[in-house]
């Protein structure tokens, strides 16, 4: 098998509480943009046993809205509202599962503001990158949480990375 058919990543999927509090906080803080929704709020809500098998969703749960949205370079973001009998926190970088995903800035700084302008509370302030692959003037990056509780990092590596004299691959970047 061959992996020249990938041609990398398509969207990042997130439950999220409160869709229209979910959509307003990515509009803030990313500038992202609504392309469509696959399930409206005025659709019937998507249940039963199928797509609780697809999804490998709790028994009955129902998906009331899903949204895909863009932002202006990288994958888009598909938002999930579901109601369940049994959901639970989002996770922490130290459990296991997809823990967070980043967004690369070009001024940290002017990010964090509107993050938190959002609703959005960040972790800290700025830090520099810290593993030797990726030290350099100005790599910064923090985490913060989402209004429902998701963990976004943003970061901004505008020096040469280190681990770029070892090999010809690259980390994606706009």
């Amino acid at each position: 098998m061959s992996t020249e058919t990938i041609r990398g990543m398509d969207h990042v999927g997130i439950t999220v509480s409160d869709i229209d509090e979910a959509t307003r906080f990515f509009e803030e803080a990313f500038g992202a943009e609504v392309i469509y929704d696959s399930v409206s709020q005025s659709d019937d809500d998507v249940k039963g046993e199928d797509t609780e098998n697809i999804l490998n969703l709790f028994p009955g749960t129902r998906i009331t809205t899903v949204r895909m949205m863009t932002l202006k370079h990288g994958p888009g973001l598909e938002l999930f509202e579901m109601k369940g009998p049994e959901q639970n926190q989002p996770v922490r970088p130290s459990d296991y599962g997809l823990q967070h995903f980043a967004v690369y800035v070009d001024d940290i700084n002017e990010a964090i503001s509107l993050f938190e302008r959002a609703g959005g509370k960040m972790f800290t302030s700025p830090q520099p990158l810290m593993f030797p692959t990726e030290v350099g003037d100005n790599n910064f990056f923090c985490y913060g949480r989402t209004p429902w509780g998701s963990v976004i990092e943003l970061i901004s590596l505008p020096t040469r990375l280190p681990y770029e004299d070892h090999t010809s691959l690259r980390r994606w970047k706009p």
